[in-house]
């Protein structure tokens, strides 16, 4: 007979109790669910505006059921450079895109560069982008199809299963909203008013499937209210109590906000909420529709253009009914979740991604972040603090105060030199080493200037 000596039962003691720990350590890794409203404005949330118009019954709910932000900015004023910032933690003006991406636009994002789902996918989790891509990809056939229809069948390469999803289904922008993709082909040809339904389907149907399986799941939820083509479904119209075409884009603000109570019913439904992070937010301003106290809107550098609604739920971690001032960015969900799973980002990703995990944990009242870039097709701008500075195309510069000027009706250059000197030494820091966080000076894809003159001719080529 085998002899089990001491030592071995303890070595396996400690096997089995060390294997025990690591398998409840991804059980406990949550599920995180990342919802992109697309040109939400910041004052059209109730919960945000009492005096807004609009229902917003479900953003209220996850407010009241977790955290609200107060200065959460997106990385950008307009669609396409956003969701870069939010896949990459990186600012879009280190590539250049300033811009929005077409049908045919080649991809922005390579493969080789981390994004937040190549690197959950590495932590153990299942990842799923359902809704609007926009971040260009590839054609097989060249250009199938044309801009507003592509043909059942047109394959793409170089998309969402390239860079971290294991699953997607969606459409490339919304003015090709009618076309539905399935991971790498094309599926069907819908009405516009019959987009926005078969996304939120699928997505909680995924939430249903992800309740039988192993292991944490991430899904980037990314949806068309209430960006035009403004076609709310049938069971909406007439529901926000507004006449006319006011009432209509108001429909299809509340149908974005029923998508997101389905998201969150299908996480209870299945028995999920306890161990999901939810976050809900956009990625610009309104299109013209500027909400005071801040200034203008989508598309601008200025407040309106950039800063977000922000609410996070956890149940369990996130003390409900909570309100964060801290100035957090759209560019930090990649830090985050690396902090969530605690494992370390490699140099060259996340160059601007900084955690806001100690902030939806109540564990600090001081800044997480040094200071946030803020662009727009017009220019640059740098936040630190009470200040925030602007580099218009133009070569104008303004220096504002948002803790007592929030509209930036007063700029305050002149009386500030020193305020605005210091912060265009850091901006440019930021531009010279590539990142705007600790670690190893990284190379922008562009020559970045804050002179914008030289920058455009210097990189007219670029892309």
């Amino acid at each position: 007979m085998r002899r089990i000596t001491k030592a071995r039962i303890g070595i396996g003691l400690v096997l089995v109790c060390l294997g025990g720990v690591l398998q409840l350590a991804a059980a406990e890794k949550p599920n995180i669910v990342f919802v992109l409203f697309d040109d939400i404005g910041y004052g059209q949330p109730t919960v945000y505006r009492g005096e807004s118009q609009f229902k917003t019954p479900h953003l209220n709910r996850l407010a009241d059921q977790g955290m609200r932000f107060t200065d959460a900015h997106s990385a950008a004023s307009n669609c396409t450079p956003t969701r870069y910032g939010v896949l990459t933690g990186r600012y879009p003006c280190r590539i250049g895109q300033f811009g929005v991406l077409k049908t045919y636009s080649p991809p922005i994002i390579p493969a080789d560069r981390m994004t937040v789902a190549s690197f959950l996918k590495q932590q153990g989790y299942h990842t799923a982008c359902i809704g609007k891509w926009h971040l260009g990809m590839n054609w097989v056939d060249g250009k199938p199809g044309s801009d507003k229809m592509l043909p059942i069948g047109a394959k793409l390469t170089d998309g969402p299963n390239a860079v971290g999803f294991d699953y997607f289904y969606g459409f490339t922008h919304a003015r090709n909203i009618g076309s539905i993709i399935e991971q790498d082909a094309v599926v069907a040809n819908v009405k516009g008013i019959e987009n926005q339904p078969l996304m939120i389907n699928k997505a909680v149907e995924y939430i249903e499937q992800r309740a039988n399986q192993d292991g944490p799941f991430f899904l980037y939820f990314p949806m068309c209210p209430p960006h035009s083509p403004v076609v709310p479904a049938a069971e909406f119209q007439g529901k926000s109590g507004i006449e006319g075409k006011a009432g209509k884009y108001a429909d299809w603000v509340y149908q974005g906000d029923h998508m997101l109570g389905q998201l969150l019913d299908a996480l209870q439904r299945t028995g999920q909420s306890n161990n999901t992070l939810v976050i809900a937010t956009g990625d610009n301003g309104a299109a013209n529709r500027p909400y005071a106290p801040l200034r203008e809107a989508k598309s601008s550098i200025y407040e309106g253009g950039h800063r977000e609604p922000f609410v996070a739920r956890w149940p369990g971690k996130i003390e409900p009914g909570t309100t964060c001032d801290q100035t957090v960015c759209l560019t930090d969900l990649l830090a985050t979740c690396a902090d969530l799973v605690e494992s370390k980002l490699p140099a060259n990703a996340g160059e601007d991604s900084v955690s806001f995990l100690p902030c939806l944990m109540g564990q600090t009242n001081r800044p997480t972040r040094e200071a946030t870039v803020h662009q727009a097709p017009g220019g640059l701008a740098l936040r630190q603090g009470p200040w925030k500075i602007v580099f218009h195309r133009s070569g104008d510069r303004e220096l504002f105060n948002l803790e007592s000027d929030l509209s930036e009706t007063e700029n305050v250059i002149d009386n500030q030199r020193p305020v605005a000197e210091k912060m265009t030494v850091l901006m440019q820091s930021y531009i010279d080493r590539g990142r705007s966080t600790p670690g190893e000076t990284q190379k922008n894809k562009v020559a970045l200037s804050l002179n914008f003159g030289k920058m455009k001719k210097k990189n007219k080529n670029e892309n």
